[in-house]
C-alpha cells in the first residue's frame, strides 16, 4: 500500500506493507485524513517516533472479525464510515477511554508504537470505533478527534456564568476550543490570537475575538480560566500574564524540545520563560490542567447537530502521493487544516 512513513525523514512509500489487523482488530481504508500541529512536533523529533504518521480520519470499515456496536449503539458493519479513539489498549485492557489514553501498555496512532492514517489502511481495535452518522460530511468527520480533544475542557473544568475565559491560540485546536466553550457554556468567551482572518471565523459565529497585539495591561490577570493552545513554548508566559490568581490554566500545546542545533541564546530565553512562569504558578496558586484526548461520541452528536462550525478550518486538500508537499504547506505559519486524500 502506499504510505507516509517517518523515520530520520518523512518519507512517500508506494510498496509498504498492508496491514494485517489482529485479534480484536479491525482493517479500515482511509477515506481522508488531516494534518495536525502533532503530526509537524514529530516530523521535529517529538516522541522520537517511527512509523507512519495521521490520527485525524475518516475511513471505511474493511474487515471486522464479528459484528460489534460502537459506544452509542450504532451498529459496525463493513462498509460503514467510522472514525477511531487515538488510544490503543491489549486486548483485555480498559474499557474505559478515559482510562485507555493513560494505560502504560497503550499504543497511539500515528503517535506512539501504532501506524497511523496517512496510509491507504490501518488496523484499528474494534472498541476504538465509531460510527460515523449520515449526516456527518467527512470533511467534518476529519475533526472528530481535534474536536474530542476540546471538549475535554468541560470534562475537566466547571464554568459559571461570572467567569471570563479566554482562549490562547487561532490555530485549528484554538478554534475549536473557542467554539467548544462558547457552545452550551455560560461563561464570557474570548478567543485571542495573531491572525485576523482567522479569528474572523469565529466572529462570524457571534464569539468575542482580540488580537495578541491589541491585549494590554487593562487585560491582565482578569480572567478566570485561560486555555493555551499557541503551540508555542511563549505561550505559557502569555497565557499567565492573562491569568487571575488562584485561577485555571489548561494547557493543550505539545511540543518538540529544542533541537541541538537551535540557537542556544533561543533555548536559554525559553527555559528562563519556563522557570518564570512556574514561579508565577506558586506565587499566584495557579491551578494548571494538562488535556489531550476527550470523548468522540459528544464529538460526533456536536457535528451531527451543528453545534460547531469546521468545514471553514480546511485550507487545503493533497493527494497522498504528494504528502511531503502537504506537510510543507501545513507548516506554513498561519496555515489551517491541510487534508490528505489517498
Amino acid at each position: 500500500m502506499r504510505a507516509l512513513h517517518l523515520s530520520d525523514t518523512l518519507s512517500f512509500l508506494s510498496d509498504f506493507p498492508s496491514p494485517e489487523p489482529q485479534p480484536g482488530e479491525a482493517l479500515v481504508t482511509v477515506r481522508q485524513a488531516g494534518i495536525c500541529n502533532t503530526d509537524l512536533e514529530l516530523v521535529r523529533g517529538y516522541m522520537g517516533f517511527s512509523g507512519i504518521l495521521g490520527h485525524e480520519f475518516v475511513g471505511t470499515l474493511t474487515s471486522l472479525p464479528a459484528r460489534a456496536v460502537d459506544p452509542s449503539g450504532r451498529t459496525l458493519e463493513v462498509g460503514c464510515r467510522v472514525v477511531a479513539e487515538i488510544n490503543c489498549s491489549p486486548p483485555g485492557g480498559p474499557s474505559d477511554p478515559a482510562l485507555r489514553a493513560h494505560d502504560p501498555l497503550r499504543t497511539t496512532l500515528g503517535i506512539f508504537r501504532r501506524s497511523g492514517a496517512f496510509a491507504d489502511h490501518l488496523t484499528v481495535p474494534i472498541e476504538n470505533l465509531h460510527r460515523v452518522p449520515d449526516s456527518v460530511s467527512d470533511d467534518e468527520a476529519i475533526f472528530t478527534e481535534p474536536l474530542a480533544a476540546a471538549l475535554q475542557i468541560l470534562e475537566q473544568c466547571r464554568l459559571t456564568p461570572t467567569d471570563k475565559a479566554a482562549v490562547l491560540g487561532d490555530g485549528k485546536l484554538g478554534l475549536l476550543c473557542a467554539q467548544v466553550l462558547a457552545s452550551g457554556s455560560a461563561a464570557q468567551v474570548v478567543a485571542i490570537g495573531k491572525h485576523p482572518g482567522k479569528l474572523a471565523l469565529l466572529s462570524t459565529l457571534g464569539i468575542s475575538t482580540r488580537l495578541l497585539a491589541e491585549i494590554g495591561p487593562q487585560d491582565a490577570r482578569r480572567f478566570d480560566l485561560v486555555v493555551e493552545c499557541t503551540g508555542s513554548p511563549h505561550g505559557l508566559t502569555h497565557a499567565l500574564s492573562l491569568l487571575r490568581p488562584r485561577g485555571t490554566l489548561v494547557l493543550k500545546s505539545t511540543y518538540a524540545p529544542p533541537s541541538p542545533g537551535r540557537d542556544p541564546h533561543e533555548s536559554l530565553a525559553i527555559q528562563t520563560a519556563f522557570s518564570s512562569a512556574l514561579t508565577q504558578v506558586v506565587i499566584d496558586e495557579i491551578t494548571v490542567q494538562g488535556s489531550r484526548c476527550g470523548p468522540f461520541a459528544p464529538a460526533l452528536r456536536f457535528l451531527a447537530e451543528r453545534r460547531v462550525c469546521v468545514q471553514p478550518l480546511i485550507a487545503a486538500r493533497y493527494p497522498l502521493v504528494q504528502g511531503i508537499e502537504a506537510f510543507r504547506h501545513a507548516s506554513t505559519r498561519g496555515t489551517l487544516k491541510v487534508v490528505l486524500v489517498p
